[in-house]
Formats: C-alpha cells, sequence, structure tokens
C-alpha cells in the first residue's frame, strides 16, 4: 500500500468519525473511523521509513586497474 492507499484510509476513517452520524446496532463507527486513522498514520510512517532507506548513499571504493605497459 502506498501513500495515497494510506491517505484514503485517513479521509475514511475521519469522514466516518466527524463527518456521520448514523447509528448501528452492532458497529461503533467513530471507533472504525479512529482505527482506519491510525492504520493510516502507520502506513504512512511505515512507508517513509522504508523510503529513506531505499535512498541511503553508499559510497564506492574506486577502483584502481594497473597495466603493465603504458597506453
Amino acid at each position: 500500500m502506498g501513500v495515497g492507499g494510506c491517505i484514503a484510509l485517513i479521509a475514511v476513517g475521519a469522514i466516518l468519525t466527524f463527518a456521520t452520524d448514523w447509528e448501528a446496532e452492532s458497529v461503533n463507527l467513530d471507533l472504525v473511523g479512529v482505527i482506519l486513522m491510525a492504520v493510516g498514520l502507520i502506513g504512512i510512517a511505515t512507508f517513509t521509513s522504508m523510503a529513506k532507506r531505499r535512498r541511503a548513499i553508499v559510497q564506492a571504493q574506486p577502483t584502481v586497474i594497473e597495466r603493465d605497459r603504458p597506453l
């Protein structure tokens, strides 16, 4: 899941938590919204930490080639 999916989870969770007043007998929609927002935030944190690891610069050692005769 990429950043777009995480943002979508946060948006859906916020809509369920703050913008709806539906009542369901067996499901607390406010709690479901908070859980979706938390999962979205965890996903963004995981994605950015993985992206930082991919961007790490590895310094290569210079290669020295010795020749017996000049060119």
